[in-house]
């Protein structure tokens, strides 16, 4: 996994798979980042479960102004400030190791507005729960990451006027729609689908 583009272009990111990531593809981040064109330039950007830092990373590499990275995993926030130092890139990013509901919070009693917000939670697919059945527990689980955060009624407030909140899900998640937010456009890829949201 490589940055794209820009001031840190060709710099692989370390991402040690026992750590149970899921990077974003870079066929995906490069259609994202596509799309966003001249938006990221001096944008501030929020990267949710934010892995390796991937997304926030490529954003500062376009040049973006700033970029808040949010990791609950001590092994992941560690990874992601190695990658920051190792691209250049640490002394416009913040790393929260925090619970993204918490982080949410947070940010918001700091009155913080981003441009641009990314959000990669973890998310099941039906061979997922089937695995998870096998093990005699029951099905799907009842939370999910991805309902949560468009039922929060306090992600639009991190959100600036004009700022865009992108939303990976897996494919087939029937449950993306959201009372705060406004779907833009959407990007699909195999059985991953970024779905684009504004403030409604």
């Amino acid at each position: 996994m490589r940055v794209i583009a820009g001031s840190a272009k060709g710099y692989g990111l370390k991402a040690p798979k026992h750590l149970g990531l899921r990077p974003t593809p870079e066929r995906v981040k490069e259609a994202i980042f596509s799309s966003l064109a001249a938006r990221v330039p001096g944008a501030r950007a929020l990267d949710l479960f934010a892995g390796t830092g991937a997304f926030g990373i490529e954003a500062l590499s376009r040049g973006a102004a700033s970029a808040v990275f949010v990791e609950k995993d001590g092994r992941a926030t560690a990874l992601v400030e190695e990658n920051l130092r190792k691209t250049r890139l640490a002394d416009r990013a913040r790393v929260l190791r925090d619970d993204v509901r918490h982080a949410i919070e947070m940010l918001a009693r700091e009155e913080a507005a981003f441009d641009l917000v990314f959000a990669d939670p973890p998310y099941f697919k039906p061979n997922d729960a089937a695995r998870e059945e096998a093990r005699g527990e029951r099905g799907r689980p009842s939370f999910s990451w991805t309902r949560r955060l468009l039922e929060s009624d306090l992600l639009p407030r991190l959100l600036a006027p004009e700022g865009l909140f992108l939303l990976e899900h897996f494919a087939k998640d029937t449950e993306v729609a959201s009372p705060f937010f406004r779907a833009s456009r959407s990007l699909g890829f195999g059985d991953t689908r970024v779905q684009i949201f504004e403030r409604a």
